[in-house]
């Protein structure tokens, strides 16, 4: 298993965090996605290590933006 935490910008309210989820849940090997909109951060757990391209795209996708990866 393989967690790792995120920056994601313009972040407001639950349904940024749903839609954040649903497109980071697309992505091949995530277990679970547990984002704070609060702190604007995002954990996505994965059964491999993931590319961080892969995890911006999701997030643009979403329509927000990656700035950080915490790991």
């Amino acid at each position: 298993m393989s967690e790792s935490t995120y920056a994601v910008t313009g972040m407001a309210c639950g349904h940024c965090a749903a839609s954040v989820t649903e497109e980071l849940e697309r992505i091949a090997g995530v277990t679970a996605v547990t984002v704070d909109v609060d702190s604007g951060t995002v954990v996505v757990t994965s059964d491999r290590e993931l590319e961080t391209v892969d995890i911006r795209a999701a997030v643009e996708e979403a329509g927000y933006e990656l700035t950080t990866e915490d790991t």
